[in-house]
């Protein structure tokens, strides 16, 4: 691996993510979630919902206090390779994003594998999409300017949704972002291969993420738990899609990007260099800081476009 020298050093640090002991691993990501310093949530107001979806699905909605009506909105959907992580994951990103574009920030708690396999965890993105799109009173939201955002799992939720609301007629999404995203069950490209001893995230991880996830399936994948396999991309919103350099999921979304741009979706596309998968949770070194700040201005320039 060509590590950035700050994440290196902050690698014996990291707690062990991998999946192989799962119940362990669930524990884990719940203690680095706990252990993170509290957000400074002044000047938000955060709400507790619960959406209504095949068995209810729990969000958090985050907005600017004091912020005149409409605000666009971004669905947010945490990473854990669809069996792990939850929204309090995610306070400190999505303060971070409520303040600063500005918007209303809506994290989902969706279901997840292997007690809930596809299509548990997209039926409740797809309810808390619509449920955040009819709540322009509700909410104080534009419902022309909706994104989605998510990292590693949520990010192939994220691109699977926008496919999904595509084929069913809405809500539209005006925009998608993709961080690192899990879109190809194969688990065959190059990267795939190559990285299998990689911190938080490996080969086999990448191997047992999709078994948990695609468990008792029959039959040929769909695209909708699978992007990478859509035979159509066109009519997608617009996509920043990031990778990560020693990440066994970064061919895929390289290969996910191209396959965007040759259906005519435009794309941004930024690989970073020394990084690997989920490193951005080193949130002091230069090179999360930049990724940080590149994300933000891509959502402002969707969201607000005369600004």
């Amino acid at each position: 691996m060509h590590l950035d020298p700050e994440l290196a050093a902050a690698l014996p640090a990291l707690p062990d993510l991998h999946i192989h002991d799962l119940d362990g691993a669930r524990g884990r990501m719940a203690e680095l979630a706990a252990r993170a310093a509290p957000a400074d949530t002044t000047g938000v107001d955060i709400a507790e919902h619960e959406v209504p979806g095949v068995e209810g699905v729990a969000v958090r909605a985050f907005r600017p206090s004091g912020a005149p009506d409409p605000l666009p909105a971004v669905l947010l959907l945490h990473g854990g390779g669809f069996v792990m992580g939850g929204m309090d994951s995610l306070t400190a990103q999505a303060v971070n994003l409520c303040s600063r574009l500005p918007a209303v920030v809506v994290v989902v708690d969706y279901r997840l594998a292997p007690e809930h396999p596809y299509p548990a965890a997209l039926r409740d993105c797809e309810s808390a999409l619509r449920w955040t799109a009819s709540g322009a009173d509700r909410l104080g939201v534009d419902p022309a300017r909706l994104a989605v955002h998510g990292m590693s799992a949520g990010g192939g939720l994220a691109a699977a949704l926008t496919l999904l609301v595509r084929d069913r007629g809405g809500p539209p999404v005006r925009f998608q972002v993709l961080d690192a995203p899990e879109v190809d069950d194969r688990v065959e490209t190059r990267s795939a291969r190559t990285f299998g001893d990689t911190p938080l995230w490996n080969h086999s991880d990448a191997v047992l993420s999709w078994q948990h996830y695609l468990r008792g399936w029959s039959g040929d994948v769909p695209a909708h738990a699978a992007p990478a396999r859509a035979d159509d991309l066109s009519g997608l919103p617009p996509a920043y899609l990031a990778v990560y350099e020693n990440d066994p999921l970064r061919d895929e979304g390289l290969a996910y990007a191209s396959a965007l741009l040759r259906a005519g979706v435009s794309v941004e596309l930024h690989l970073f260099p020394g990084t690997f998968h989920r490193s951005a949770v080193i949130a002091g070194a230069a090179v999360s800081q930049r990724q940080e700040a590149e994300t933000l201005e891509a959502l402002r320039r969707a969201l607000h476009p005369a600004e």
